[in-house]
């Protein structure tokens, strides 16, 4: 009967409750709501239904997708007991209408809650159960299930279980909690089901205010019986309990598509933030000797402070603003997050002053995850203007990571700079874009670029539209080029190209990823190519909408991270405006990439340049062991001296710049193949797949022995063939001065490079990363201590034989099998190069005299262009010399006859020798203009200019520094150049323990040193004297005293050298 059947339903409900996960699998049906069809589509069931009144049963055939209701409306016709007597339908269907309605809606608030629904309860509903949850309670969830489990997985993993971890700043602040295995159960999806309460032993109150909460989801595997990690999902807890208070949460978060149950329990809990309060309470002005020490930690980078470096910074935290100290260290030496050091940190907060607004970047970074101090940082950065901004967006990209709202300040201020500025528009959109291929960010950055093209508008989204496309169809076409086989390449190039010829009708212009301020319409076919590297990038020939200017030539490249080359090439574009900004132009080419997705981008292609393997090949088999190979390739292509000389001063000027970048940031895998010279002098590298100094190993010896490139046929060059010395002492007081402005700006540089950690890049994901830049800049350093420092890397770095070797071996490979080298252009000597520039050159040289010595030294009278006159003593050896210099360079026939050493006896030799070498020197400077160019060069040590030697002395509390920079015109006495020592000596020295020693250096007249020689415990420079001797492996060379009360501290000078030691 009807009260019977009613009451068996009600017996199975009570049997298989709603909550009740373990018995109630979801096959039973619903009681209110019909299964949407694409469920269950056409499925049926038969029903055997037995009664009082037959003794056989009855069949039954009902749509599986029926609702309760009308399924016992159903069964009461069929056995004649219809219409059912109401009451009785509603002890079934009542209650359990309530309570399924409650469960629906608290899964609705849930859902629309945890996603971006666009649609939410009108009211929030309650539960009749709720927790005892106080701020003394400790931290208690349940883990109840995880959804849709692939296929894959369930065949591939016996068992699965999932860990939690409470994280703060990325620090653990709770351990691991791993729960039990269990095996997989299918419904109408694959399912893993847990109930369990997961209970950390922290209370609530004691949590901070950005605690997350990490839930992975692990398996066992299989085959290997290793606990893999499969998905993962993060939960802000503070939020979670501020949020959903008085309610039964069940939350979802998806990982790589799967879902993931979590029961909180319902609290009435209300986040109070802590008022910003200053605690000086016993805290003493800290001593002279202190805030020195507290000026030094503040070179350090947070992250690379010991504890008791943290503990100094910390206790000593009012002073530290005084003493140039980062917000973002002090901060980061908080000893906790507790609720009281949080308010001394938002006080501080308040009263710091920032000299800078990029001060505040490192407070944008993973180690503070502080609302406040977040809100703070983008208050300092909204002072930067656009194209400012544009230097550091890939990091603030970055950082959007660890940000928890689509309306944080960040958000806010890179969405409004996009709708003042197109190029932060593009870049910004580019960056998100490829920002998506990081798997376990690809929803919040989706998100954030559907934010950024709902501001954009139509107008602008059409372009990135356009733009898209182009990448779409580059990326077919590389992909079939690449897989194509030799024989065909060219052909498959040429077929798909009308690809984006057709695109070009379309479209009719299109902006290039790379700037928008390059806008496109066309391609040029037969310039189009490919590169036999294993990538086999494409170059692409567009033709620029803008007539006037040429073709716009980029590579599309498949199968390499452009990420990293991205980044480096960013930070030097930085250190070269840092430069700029200084009033230095290091000639730097910096050119464009953009990584457009995964293992994927564009580069744009510099012209008028090569590599210089390629100039190594067209100079012979050895053409990389030659000193001479970079000049004569210039030569050739700048016949007329105007033009040399200008590729000189690129080459030098930049040339420098790459030696200081490719240093500090440790770029590694340098040969003659990514380093490539533009016609006009420039100089720079490409392909930076390593660097911060992961160079590559031939088993435990590493590929890059030099600390950066620069060879001897580069100073050949820069030197034009040792014809000007000094021009490399030029070279290296260039190269530190570089370097030691860059250092001005390492806390800059650490924290765009620690903002970068989490980018997924694998040679930048740790703290020694950050602190072999660190090494390198050695902000601790003086300035004195980097010259001397980088002047040694410059050294080491010239007599690094491998490096030479390496491209060697690089240009063999290159080679291909039979082809010989072309032969170099031979060197014409154009009508410009007889020109003679006058300026300081010699216009009459007269021997007047001659002393008789151990060897006869002749003086002579040099009278220069400039009216300046000077006089000199020079040995007959040392004539005899210089003309052997000349007919090293010049045929006989074009010199001067020199006199002879032999003579007849009874002669006056010297008188005689006199009048020889006055009629030598009068032809010699009266010949051609070419000859008297040359010679006038190699006889400059006529002109009469004293050797010399460059010091800096400085003298600060009672420690005397002397500095030696260099020295010039030094000769031993027959003339040779010496391999020069210096010796200090501090007078009075009555001990006789003041003398100091530099190194030796390779046989020069002009040699560089930039050593650091170091006096302490002098407390006064009045009375005392610096004495320096020079010596050439004993050989006296020359000397100099200077009286120190007299001299000005701290400025370069140039010491004259004598001939006696006093």
């Amino acid at each position: 009967n009807t009260v019977g059947f009613c009451n068996a339903v009600e017996k199975i409900r009570n049997a298989y409750p709603a909550f009740d996960l373990k018995t109630n699998t979801g096959k039973i049906w619903s009681i209110t709501t019909r299964f949407p069809e694409h469920i269950l589509g056409g499925t049926k069931f038969r029903l055997s239904i037995w009664t009082d009144f037959s003794p056989h049963p009855l069949l039954l055939t009902q749509h599986a997708g029926c609702i309760t209701h009308d399924l016992i409306v159903e069964i009461l016709s069929c056995t004649n007991q219809y219409p059912a007597r109401e009451e009785c339908l509603l002890s079934v269907c009542g209650a359990a209408v309530t309570e399924l309605s409650m469960a629906i809606s608290r899964l609705i608030h849930a859902y629309s809650s945890s996603f971006d629904a666009n649609f939410q309860l009108a009211s929030i509903p309650r539960s009749p159960l709720c927790a005892d949850i106080s701020l003394n309670s400790q931290l208690s969830f349940t883990v109840c299930a995880a959804h849709h489990i692939p296929e894959a997985w369930v065949t591939s993993y016996r068992v699965f279980t999932f860990s939690c971890l409470l994280t703060y700043a990325g620090k653990t602040i709770c351990q691991v909690k791993i729960c039990k295995n269990t095996e997989v159960k299918r419904s109408f999806f694959f399912q893993a089901y847990w109930n369990e309460k997961v209970n950390f032993p922290l209370r609530i109150k004691a949590l901070p205010r950005e605690t997350m909460l990490t839930v992975k989801l692990l398996g066992v595997n299989s085959a290997s019986r290793n606990t893999e990690v499969l998905a993962w999902t993060c939960l802000l807890e503070t939020t979670t309990w501020e949020k959903y208070k008085k309610n039964k949460i069940t939350h979802f978060r998806t990982s790589c598509k799967k879902t993931e149950r979590i029961d909180f329990p319902e609290a009435d809990l209300e986040f109070i933030k802590p008022e910003a309060e200053e605690r000086r309470g016993d805290l003493v002005e800290p001593t002279q000797e202190c805030l020195k020490h507290i000026a030094r930690l503040a070179q350090r980078h947070s992250l690379l402070l010991s504890e008791q470096q943290r503990r100094i910074l910390w206790f000593y935290r009012y002073s530290c603003n005084e003493q140039n100290c980062s917000l973002p260290l002090v901060l980061g030496s908080a000893p906790s997050w507790d609720r009281t050091t949080v308010s001394e940190m938002h006080a501080l907060l308040r009263a710091w002053s920032f000299s800078h607004p990029l001060q505040a970047l490192g407070l944008l970074t993973f180690s503070f995850p502080d609302q406040d101090i977040r809100r703070a940082a983008v208050q300092q950065i909204e002072n930067v203007s656009n194209d400012e901004l544009l230097e550091y967006l890939p990091q603030l990209v970055q950082v959007l990571k660890f940000e928890w709202s689509l309306e944080s300040p960040l958000v806010k201020l890179l969405l409004s700079r996009s709708l003042q500025s197109i190029q932060v528009a593009h870049q910004l959109y580019w960056l998100l874009k490829n920002a998506q291929n990081e798997v376990h960010f690809r929803m919040w950055y989706k998100k954030l670029l559907a934010a950024l093209q709902f501001c954009a508008g139509q107008t602008l989204n059409n372009e990135f539209s356009k733009e898209e496309k182009l990448i779409r169809i580059l990326e077919d076409i590389a992909t079939k080029v690449k897989a194509a086989s030799d024989p065909k390449r060219k052909e498959v190039l040429k077929v798909e190209l009308s690809r984006l010829q057709q695109f070009f009708q379309e479209v009719k212009l299109c902006r290039l990823p790379l700037n928008p301020a390059l806008v496109v319409q066309g391609i040029e076919a037969d310039s189009c190519s490919y590169f036999t590297s294993n990538a086999f990038p494409l170059k692409i020939s567009f033709i620029n909408a803008k007539a006037s200017s040429g073709n716009i030539n980029v590579i599309f490249k498949i199968g390499d991270d452009l990420r990293q080359d991205m980044l480096v090439l960013q930070i030097i574009h930085l250190m070269d405006s840092i430069w700029l900004q200084e009033g230095l132009d290091m000639q730097m080419i910096i050119y464009r990439c953009l990584s457009t997705g995964r293992g994927q981008g564009l580069v744009q292609m510099v012209p008028d340049a090569t590599t210089l393997a390629k100039i190594h090949r067209e100079s012979g088999l050895i053409g990389p062991l030659k000193e001479n190979t970079i000049k004569k390739w210039f030569h050739h292509h700048h016949p007329l001296e105007s033009s040399y000389q200008e590729a000189i001063r690129n080459f030098f000027y930049s040339c420098a710049g790459w030696c200081v970048v490719t240093f500090i940031l440790g770029v590694c895998d340098r040969h003659s193949d990514n380093i490539m010279l533009t016609t006009a002098g420039h100089m720079f590298h490409i392909d930076f797949g390593r660097f911060l100094g992961h160079a590559q190993m031939f088993g435990s010896i590493k590929r890059d022995r030099a600390p950066f490139i620069f060879t001897s046929e580069m100073e050949y060059f820069i030197t034009e063939g040792g014809k000007n010395p000094q021009r490399f002492q030029e070279f290296v007081e260039l190269c530190c001065r570089a370097y030691n402005i860059v250092r001005k700006h390492s806390q800059l540089l650490l924290n765009l490079l620690e903002m970068m950690l989490h980018a997924g890049l694998p040679e930048l994901s740790s703290i020694q990363d950050l602190k072999y830049v660190y090494d390198n800049l050695r902000p601790q350093d003086s300035d004195l201590q980097a010259t001397s420092y980088f002047t040694r890397k410059i050294k080491e770095s010239l007599e690094c034989f491998p490096v030479k070797l390496n491209n060697l071996i690089h240009t063999l490979v290159q080679m291909s099998v039979g082809s010989s080298a072309k032969p170099p252009a031979p060197e014409s000597v154009p009508q410009e190069w007889m020109v003679l520039d006058t300026e300081g050159s010699i216009a009459r040289a007269t021997i007047l005299g001659f002393s008789r010595k151990p060897d006869p030294v002749y003086l002579i009278q040099v009278v220069q262009t400039c009216n300046v006159v000077t006089f000199v003593e020079k040995s007959f050896h040392q004539f005899s010399k210089l003309h052997s210099h000349l007919q090293k360079q010049f045929p006989s026939h074009a010199l001067p006859e020199f006199p002879h050493s032999w003579h007849l006896p009874f002669t006056d030799l010297e008188h005689k020798r006199v009048k020889d070498l006055n009629l030598y020197l009068k032809q010699l400077l009266s010949g051609s203009r070419k000859l008297a160019n040359v010679s006038i060069s190699r006889i400059s040590f006529i002109a009469g200019e004293k050797p010399g030697v460059q010091l800096v002395i400085s003298h600060e509390n009672t420690c005397l520094t002397i500095m030696l920079k260099h020295m010039r015109n030094l000769h031993l006495p027959d003339g040779s150049a010496p391999s020069a020592h210096a010796e200090f000596y501090l007078l009075p020295d009555p001990g006789e323990v003041s003398r100091r020693k530099t190194r030796t250096a390779p046989k020069g007249s002009d040699p560089t040193y930039n050593e650091l020689i170091v006096y302490d415990r002098v407390p006064e420079l009045q009375g005392r004297v610096l004495k320096l001797v020079v010596k050439s492996k004993g050989t006296f060379v020359g000397a100099v005293n200077i009286q120190l009360s007299s001299v000005q501290l701290n400025e370069e000078k140039w010491y004259p050298l004598g001939n006696s030691v006093i």
